[in-house]
């Protein structure tokens, strides 16, 4: 563990994390307490705005409000941090499969167990509620089984005895450098995602958003970098380092040393970041919008479904692999949207740390309201929610979040004129579509086409019992990384992949995302032993 540095008052302070030394260059980014922000988000505002700017000291801030300090990193040090991860990927990516994957995946697994409240504490105070912090380790653990390891073993590595004495090997060769770029709503999670491409003999490079930095440099270097230390990969296999996106990606793409660029984000500027990384001969690996769909046939178990929907909730809506509108047979929509409806009405705000909390904050609402108007104008109906409250559930258009909002859309044919359905949200605001009644083989194949017609293709779903339908759904289903039939539209499940899509999810090159095998390439390589006989002039040819 690397010690902290501190003064007056006792705080953990953090310098960048470069070849597995702590790297401080005197400026800080500050991580106040949730609590602190969701009582007095002007004073608390202000507070970090004095510390950051040298106008107030460490010493002079009021007590548990501040619970930790980053520093930023200089240009100086991110170049080294890239020419560490370039020195250490040369070592790491020949290291038995047996150490950087087996070995690695096993004593992750259990630094992540051994450690989970804390991770889960660095979780809530970047603003994650309890359930939703535990439901993102659950996530971790599923990566990290033996199921996902098994997978990914032989996806890297397949060898073949032809003729008796020809070794064919199929395998995954390591890109190289690795930077990746997680997004200010899931820092940590994100970044925990990343890392794991380090099974693949990369080395990773790891920006911490100045929004939110603190949970990522004291988990990574605290919880992480001990892993690597005992598997004895070279300093610079893991590097963290804290400043503005901007100009750190600007440095990743011109840097002849940076191989792949992970980035989370928004689609407008993931896609910029895709085109410059492919003008740079660059590899770019995208996590942008969700805007996923759950279809409901008219015999699907409607609890279950109504659960799963509720899931678009979780966390305001402020997540990419939740559930972002429903599509539902005509038949059973009202018994549907009744219990959809009682289900938004029983969530809470709250504080990150209280349990049975599954909203947060929605820092801007103008967004969310703008929306919602438009799909009021377009025929929408709204069954339930619509206004900001404030965190005992008090309706204040001032108030920090939002009720869960169900919106009806009657009509397949218009729906996506609707912004709502056309694009994610990310605020909890769920459309549910009710086609017109017709001819159920018409009808389901027009809910088959509206999944394929989708922009994005994170995750989609279907809730019905009936087999041919299921199999209809899954042989005809071609947008998204993942398919989820009568499950949990947000659980993870080893050993599938628990990121990564198609269309603008993940941009021209998207699919669903192992980072181990995103961030490598295949190789193919035959060898002859010496003394076997070689092969006749036909087989060579």
């Amino acid at each position: 563990m690397v010690t902290a540095h501190v003064e007056a008052r006792t705080v953990p302070s953090l310098g960048s994390l470069v070849r597995g030394k702590d790297v401080h260059s005197g400026q800080w980014v500050y991580a106040l307490s949730a609590r602190a922000v969701l009582d007095d988000s002007f004073a608390s505002l202000t507070l970090k705005r004095k510390l950051e700017s040298g106008k107030l000291q460490l010493a002079d801030a009021p007590p548990d409000v501040v619970v930790g300090r980053v520093a930023v990193a200089t240009g100086e040090t991110v170049a080294d941090a890239l020419a560490a991860a370039a020195e250490a990927t040369a070592v790491w990516r020949a290291a038995p499969l047996s150490v950087r994957l087996d070995d690695w995946m096993e004593l992750l697994r259990a630094a992540i167990r051994d450690n989970e409240d804390e991770i889960v504490r660095m979780l809530t105070l970047e603003g994650h509620p309890l359930e939703l912090a535990r439901w993102e380790i659950g996530g971790m653990h599923e990566l990290t089984r033996p199921e996902s390891r098994d997978y990914l073993r032989g996806q890297l590595w397949q060898e073949f005895l032809v003729d008796g004495h020809r070794r064919n090997i199929v395998r995954r060769a390591a890109d190289g450098v690795v930077c990746v770029n997680p997004p200010a709503n899931a820092p940590l999670v994100s970044a925990l995602l990343g890392l794991t491409a380090i099974a693949g003999g990369n080395a990773v490079v790891v920006r911490a958003p100045r929004t939110a930095p603190f949970g990522v440099s004291h988990v990574l270097r605290n919880v992480i970098a001990p892993v690597l230390d005992q598997l004895g990969a070279p300093p610079g296999t893991l590097n963290v380092v804290c400043g503005h996106p901007g100009p750190m990606l600007d440095a990743w793409i011109d840097s002849p040393l940076v191989d792949d660029i992970m980035y989370f984000g928004d689609v407008p500027s993931g896609l910029k970041i895709e085109r410059r990384c492919v003008e740079a001969g660059k590899k770019p690996i995208l996590e942008l919008a969700g805007n996923d769909v759950v279809l409901v046939w008219k015999d699907a178990d409607l609890d279950g479904a109504a659960d799963a929907l509720a899931e678009g909730f979780h966390g305001s809506g402020q997540l990419c692999m939740i559930p972002n509108q429903a599509l539902v047979h005509p038949d059973v929509a009202d018994d549907l949207i009744e219990r959809l409806v009682r289900r938004a009405r029983a969530l809470r705000p709250g504080y990150p740390d209280e349990e049975g909390v599954l909203l947060s904050p929605v820092l801007r609402h103008d967004k969310f309201h703008r929306t919602l108007a438009d799909a009021v104008d377009k025929g929408a109906t709204i069954v339930t929610g619509g206004h900001g409250t404030q965190i005992d559930g008090t309706r204040d258009a001032a108030g920090f979040f939002l009720e869960p909002t169900v919106l009806r859309v009657d009509g397949l044919r218009g729906a996506r004129e609707i912004e709502a359905v056309k694009h994610e949200t990310f605020f909890p605001l769920l459309p549910v579509i009710v086609p017109e009644p017709d001819d159920d083989d018409v009808l389901f194949d027009s809910f088959v086409e509206f999944v394929n017609t989708n922009l994005y293709g994170l995750r989609n779903s279907l809730w019905a019992r009936d087999a041919a339908v299921v199999d209809r759904f899954v042989s005809g289903t071609t947008k998204g990384g993942l398919l989820k039939v009568n499950d949990s539209h947000i659980a993870f499940t080893s050993p599938l992949p628990s990121h990564g899509g198609t269309g603008l999810t993940g941009g021209a090159f998207g699919e669903a995302n192992y980072p181990v095998l995103r961030t490598t390439h295949v190789q193919g390589v035959s060898i002859i032993a010496d003394g076997a006989p070689r092969p006749a002039k036909e087989e060579r040819r």
